[in-house]
């Protein structure tokens, strides 16, 4: 999925997908600045597998803001 090509407000790296979903999810529904996953962590002061688990976790609810597994 394009994502416009969005970078880390912070460090400037390419951005996901799911790391823009994560940053609406957790920051601000109406986001349109976001921050990668390693910097969330940074953060919010946990770590980048804690927020791999809640992409899956939010993933598997159903939350459109992720993308779909791969099958």
């Amino acid at each position: 999925m394009d994502n416009g090509k969005k970078r880390c407000a912070s460090c400037g790296r390419l951005l996901t997908q799911d790391e823009m979903g994560l940053h609406r999810k957790l920051v601000n529904r109406a986001a349109d600045s976001f921050y990668c996953i390693s910097c969330n962590a940074e953060q919010f002061g946990v770590t980048v597998a804690l927020l791999e688990e809640k992409i899956r976790q939010f993933r598997e609810m159903g939350c459109t803001l992720f993308d779909l597994p791969e099958p």
